[in-house]
């Protein structure tokens, strides 16, 4: 049996050399934690697909950023946790869904797919950065194109990235003025601040335009509660219109477009989001030629970094129903990488001031944050449907056979227009 003494050496000897272990291999830090990202947004309901659309193009963008190794920072990268919470297409659920975010650590809700879920959740954020500094938090906005958002109410905590309804209509009249056997339209739209800013602005515009066309039809209906569109067709066929201007997005749009086909409408459509969500398969051969969407891109935009782009998105989501891809949520999360290493911080007001000078570029794509109002400036395309394998349409929608080629490109200068924000910052 050993000796105590020779134990004790031998302990010795194992603590020595565990403690030049230690030296020459220094324990593994532990990773940072993450940035957390809470995406507000209907996951169920009558709008879930809509909301599943988004989910799938910012985890992809996150993970574009995770990829390259997060987000240099002086205490060491830090990666994008992106966290999905239910709305359920409602304001009240929106701003449930926003505390509980705020409770779970995150500083940066994402939210679109209502104007008037975006302004309650404005008001909301405002409220609470005043009152409680530490918690402060950002809105980054992708898709509620109510224009008073960067006007009237516009927000320091909020920056929006798709171009507002004003912006797009005008991209679309770039379109319509040109179609000289034009003499009557219908307008219809979805019964909240959206669809009545997309109508009063479409009228607006197309009356300066083209003073010889007339307004046979100017309709709201309830938003997501009308499942079936037959007597708004019948409404639209006996109006003997000609186009159909609508800002109707979700069902909304596929169900009012399948309508008026089966009814035996046989005009124009020109629209806001005609160009995926089962519109294009709803429509058929219906609607080549007679489909016109704007966007601030397209698939089919003639140059390889953009058909690469798009392809890596269907290699990472390769079932056809996942297929709707928008370029503006990649440059909002590029956006915002960009904004908290120049800040080199994750503090609320230092990334809010360097998002004022993003300026970011992704697949021949650039954008700009204008710092007046927060409103992002970018080009927007026209497209319209047309078959998988006509000139100019190489990529189809969600498996359907139907594409949408470019017939006008507008540059972010012409795009632009003025705004009535009035901005109060931060001392």
């Amino acid at each position: 049996m050993q000796s105590p003494f020779i134990w004790r050496r031998k302990a010795l000897k194992f603590g020595a050399a565990a403690l030049c272990a230690g030296v020459l291999f220094p324990a593994r830090a532990q990773p940072l934690a993450p940035i957390r990202l809470a995406l507000v947004e209907s996951m169920s309901g009558p709008f879930a697909n809509t909301g599943e659309a988004v989910f799938r193009n910012l985890l992809w963008a996150v993970e574009r950023v995770n990829a390259r190794g997060g987000i240099p920072l002086p205490g060491g990268p830090r990666f994008l946790q992106l966290d999905r919470y239910d709305s359920k297409g409602q304001n009240e659920e929106a701003l449930s869904a926003l505390r509980a975010a705020m409770d779970d650590g995150a500083r940066v809700v994402l939210q679109g797919n209502s104007s008037a879920t975006a302004a309650a959740l404005i008001d909301a954020i405002d409220k609470n950065n005043e009152r409680d500094p530490a918690r402060r938090m950002l809105f980054l906005n992708y898709s509620a194109v109510d224009p008073v958002l960067t006007n009237e109410r516009c927000s320091f905590w909020h920056f929006r990235f798709d171009a507002h309804a004003d912006m797009r209509v005008t991209a679309l009249m770039d379109v319509v003025k040109d179609d000289a056997a034009l003499q009557r339209v219908y307008l219809i739209g979805q019964d909240y601040s959206f669809g009545q800013a997309v109508l009063r602005e479409a009228r607006q515009q197309l009356s300066a335009l083209r003073p010889d066309v007339a307004f046979v039809g100017d309709e709201l209906h309830p938003m997501g509660r009308v499942k079936d569109f037959a007597p708004y067709a019948a409404k639209i066929l006996a109006s003997r219109a000609q186009a159909v201007i609508t800002g109707n997005w979700g069902n909304d749009l596929t169900l009012l477009v399948k309508a008026a086909r089966e009814a035996g409408f046989t005009g124009t459509f020109y629209t806001f989001y005609g160009n995926a969500l089962g519109a294009p398969a709803a429509i058929g051969d219906g609607g080549i030629g007679k489909v016109i969407a704007v966007a601030d891109w397209l698939p089919n935009v003639q140059t390889a970094a953009s058909a690469d782009f798009y392809r890596a998105f269907r290699a990472r989501f390769p079932r056809p129903a996942d297929d709707y891809v928008h370029m503006r949520m990649q440059l909002l999360i590029e956006a915002l990488a960009q904004s908290i290493e120049r800040a080199a911080s994750v503090d609320t007001v230092a990334v809010a001031r360097a998002m004022e000078r993003a300026d970011v570029r992704l697949a021949g794509q650039r954008g700009r944050m204008r710092a007046a109002d927060h409103q992002f400036q970018q080009q927007l395309v026209v497209g319209v449907m047309d078959r998988q394998g006509s000139p100019g349409v190489p990529f189809d929608v969600e498996g359907s056979g139907y594409g949408f080629r470019v017939v006008k490109t507008i540059s972010a200068e012409r795009a632009e227009l003025p705004t009535t924000c009035q901005m109060r910052r931060p001392g």
